[in-house]
């Protein structure tokens, strides 16, 4: 195991198969408030988990980490890159940077993403998602953030000409509540946050949930407050050699999820694009070859 690969979230969660009782009473209590709740001084830990102080330093380094301090120690990086600003993001970026070219380099990274989200991903989860998403009895519901509403906008704009009952949220959080009050139990909420999560999304994902809807949510390896509300979360790697997180990866698993469900839909799919066509032509909307 290499500690650095993961966030100490991924190691309490591989290792609790061969915690004891104890330990993984502790890792429950770290996991509830993660990562907030690791913060503290190791008595502090120890008491609020309602074990003793050796049970903590016995777990830590049963995870893979050097005592207690290294343990925080990474738990402090975690909370420092969630909210790392775009200027501190390249300052970091830059002061490693090699010197080849920054489309080699931005390449490099990205095909790590792709291979460590891919390593992570649980395939019975996609598989889960693609069927939920495929089910026309139930409606669905697309929000992001600031940066990541474009992405929401994508796949609300795919799955809109595969099936109906299809709604895009507004950027303005204030209407939120009038999108809730359409939801029925069932309903789905697809989520879009990644790091400097923004405070709205958990309230969205609380009030959506009394309402019985069910969520996904896609984030970052770091983890979006509203992924604990979640039925389903996409874990995505989106580091990059510059002051902005990258998309690719979360648009790769986009795009494979729109195909799922196109193709395990696709007699219905298929009619409503022969539909949608004759609309296009009778608006004029694209221009015809020749």
């Amino acid at each position: 195991m290499t500690v650095a690969s993961k966030t100490v979230s991924d190691v309490i969660h591989s290792h609790l198969g061969v915690l004891t009782r104890a330990e993984k009473q502790l890792a429950e209590s770290l996991l509830d408030n993660y990562p907030v709740s690791g913060l503290g001084s190791i008595t502090t830990i120890a008491e609020n988990a309602g074990v003793s102080t050796p049970t903590v330093v016995r777990m830590v380094q049963k995870l893979g980490f050097k005592g207690y301090p290294d343990f925080q120690a990474h738990l402090h990086q975690e909370v420092e890159a969630t909210i790392s600003n775009p200027i501190a993001k390249h300052d970091r970026w830059a002061q490693n940077a090699p010197g080849t070219h920054i489309l080699n380099r931005f390449a490099d990274a990205i095909m790590s993403n792709l291979r460590q989200t891919l390593t992570d991903l649980d395939t019975a989860t996609f598989d889960s998602v693609a069927s939920l998403l495929s089910d026309r009895k139930r409606g669905l519901y697309f929000v992001g953030g600031r940066i990541t509403g474009a992405l929401a906008e994508y796949f609300f704009t795919h799955m809109q000409v595969i099936r109906p009952a299809t709604t895009l949220l507004s950027s303005n959080s204030s209407s939120w509540p009038q999108y809730v009050l359409n939801m029925n139990a069932g309903d789905i909420l697809i989520i879009f946050d990644i790091r400097r999560y923004e405070q709205e999304m958990v309230s969205l994902a609380t009030a959506a949930r009394k309402r019985g809807a069910e969520i996904v949510v896609f984030t970052d390896q770091w983890g979006s407050p509203a992924a604990k509300l979640a039925r389903h979360t996409f874990r995505v790697r989106i580091e990059a050699p510059s002051a902005w997180d990258s998309s690719v990866v979360t648009l790769f698993i986009v795009e494979a999820l729109i195909e799922a469900v196109q193709n395990s839909t696709w007699d219905e799919t298929k009619e409503r694009m022969k539909t949608l066509e004759g609309l296009f032509e009778q608006t004029r909307l694209f221009r015809k070859p020749g």
